[in-house]
C-alpha cells in the first residue's frame, strides 16, 4: 500500500473512531453498546483462538524447555549437592553421637573400677600372624603400653595386649578360643576360669563342683599376680546356661559376654591398676524387676527343696511306724496273747495260780487234749483235794 494523502486520511479517521468506541464503552461501563458486537465478536473468534492454540502451545512449550533445560539442569546438580551434604552432615552428627556414648560409658567405667587407662581406636581386625580373634588399636608404645596389659571398653572385659609397636598395638580379643581369663562370681565368690568359643560365648569352668551358680548370676575379673595380664573387677559378662553337675571336680557354665566383640571402635588400655581390688562395684546396677525375677527364682527353689525334704521325711516317717507295727505284731505272736495284748497296750496280764497253770498246761495248742478234758481233769483233782 502506498503512502498517499488518502491513506493517511483513512488512518486519522480509523484511529479517531477507535478513540471514539472507547470513550463509548468506558462511560457505557456495564450497559455499554459495545456489548453485543463483543459477544458476537467473541462467539465468532473464540472457537479459531482455541484451534490456533492447541497447534501452537505444544511446539512453544518444547522451545521453552529447550531454552530452560541447560538452567534446569543446573538447578537439579545444585540441590543434589545439598542433599549429600545435609545426608553426610547428618551421619557425621549420628557418628559423633555415638562415640561421646561410648566415651562417656568407657570414662564412667574406667572410675568406677579407679582404671588409669589409655584411650585408642580399633583401626584394624585380625592379625598377620594367624587366624585369631584380634584388632588392632591406634596406640601404642610412644602412649606406654607394654604387653599383658588389660583391655577394656565402656560395657566390660574386651581383651588383654599382645604385640606392641611404636604407635600400635594388637589386643587379643576375650572370645579367642586360646584366650583365658580367671573370673569370680558376684555374691557367692565361687572362682572359675573363662575360655573363648570363637563366637558370642564364653565356656566357664567353677572351680567348685557343687556351686549354686543360676542363670542370670554375673562375672568379673579375678586378677592377675602384678594385675598383669588381667586388672581385677573388670566385667565379664552373665550366666546363660549351667550344666548339671555330671561327677566331675569342675563345673561348666556359659557366660554371654558384655562386649559385642564385633561392634568395637573406642576401648581404653589399663596402664594404672587400682589401688584397692574394686571387687563387683564397676558391675551395673541390675534391673529391678530382674532382681525380683532372681528372687522369685531363689525363693521357689528354696520351697522345692523344703517340699523335697518334708516328703522324704513323711518317707521315713512311714517307714518307721510300719517297722514299729511289724515289732508290736511279732511281740503278741510270742507272747501268746494275739489281739488282746494289742488292745490293752502297757497292762500286764495278773499272774497265773497253780490250778491256771494246770489248765494251761493242759491247753489245746501245746498238745495237752481237748477242751473236754482238760474239765474233765479239773474235776478229778479237786475229787481228790476233798477226800
Amino acid at each position: 500500500m502506498r503512502d498517499t494523502r488518502e491513506s493517511r486520511l483513512l488512518l486519522v479517521l480509523l484511529v479517531c473512531v477507535a478513540f471514539a468506541l472507547i470513550t463509548m464503552d468506558i462511560r457505557g461501563g456495564d450497559d455499554s453498546p459495545l456489548n453485543g458486537s463483543r459477544e458476537a465478536a467473541a462467539s465468532l473468534f473464540g472457537p479459531i483462538e482455541e484451534g490456533v492454540a492447541g497447534a501452537v502451545d505444544p511446539v512453544a512449550n518444547a522451545i521453552a524447555a529447550i531454552r530452560d533445560s541447560g538452567e534446569r539442569h543446573d538447578r537439579i546438580s545444585e540441590l543434589e549437592h545439598e542433599n549429600a551434604e545435609l545426608r553426610q552432615r547428618l551421619g557425621s552428627e549420628s557418628f559423633r553421637d555415638s562415640r561421646l556414648e561410648q566415651l562417656d560409658d568407657l570414662l564412667r567405667t574406667a572410675g568406677a573400677g579407679q582404671y588409669g587407662i589409655v584411650g585408642a581406636q580399633v583401626i584394624g581386625i585380625g592379625a598377620a600372624q594367624g587366624f585369631s580373634w584380634t584388632v588392632t588399636i591406634d596406640a601404642g608404645r610412644e602412649d606406654g603400653l607394654t604387653r599383658d596389659m588389660t583391655v577394656l571398653n565402656g560395657d566390660g572385659l574386651v581383651g588383654r595386649v599382645t604385640t606392641v609397636g611404636d604407635s600400635t598395638a594388637t589386643v587379643l580379643l576375650a572370645n579367642d578360643p586360646s584366650f583365658t581369663v580367671g573370673t569370680r562370681l558376684e555374691g557367692s565368690e565361687e572362682l572359675g576360669f573363662a575360655t573363648g568359643r570363637g563366637d558370642n560365648e564364653l565356656d566357664v569352668q567353677l572351680l567348685n563342683q557343687q556351686a549354686d551358680v543360676k542363670v542370670g548370676d554375673r562375672m568379673v575379673t579375678f586378677g592377675s599376680s602384678g594385675n598383669k595380664p588381667f586388672v581385677p573387677g573388670v566385667p565379664v559378662g552373665e550366666v546363660v546356661n549351667v550344666e548339671r553337675a555330671n561327677g566331675d571336680l569342675t563345673r561348666t557354665v556359659q557366660v554371654r559376654p558384655y562386649v559385642a566383640f564385633t561392634q568395637l571402635d573406642l576401648v581404653g588400655v589399663v596402664v594404672e591398676p587400682p589401688r584397692e581390688n574394686p571387687r563387683d562395684s564397676v558391675l551395673p546396677p541390675r534391673p529391678e524387676n530382674a532382681s525380683g525375677d532372681a528372687d522369685r527364682d531363689r525363693t521357689d527353689a528354696d520351697e522345692d527343696a523344703g517340699a523335697d525334704a518334708d516328703e522324704d521325711a513323711g518317707e521315713t516317717g512311714g517307714e518307721r511306724d510300719a517297722g514299729d507295727t511289724a515289732d508290736a505284731d511279732g511281740t503278741q505272736d510270742r507272747d501268746g496273747t494275739g489281739d488282746a495284748a494289742a488292745d490293752t497296750g502297757t497292762s500286764t496280764v495278773p499272774p497265773l495260780d497253780r490250778r491256771d497253770a494246770v489248765d494251761a498246761g493242759r491247753d489245746p495248742g501245746t498238745g495237752g487234749g481237748t477242751p473236754g478234758e482238760g474239765a474233765a481233769g479239773q474235776d478229778e483233782n479237786d475229787q481228790a483235794t476233798l477226800e
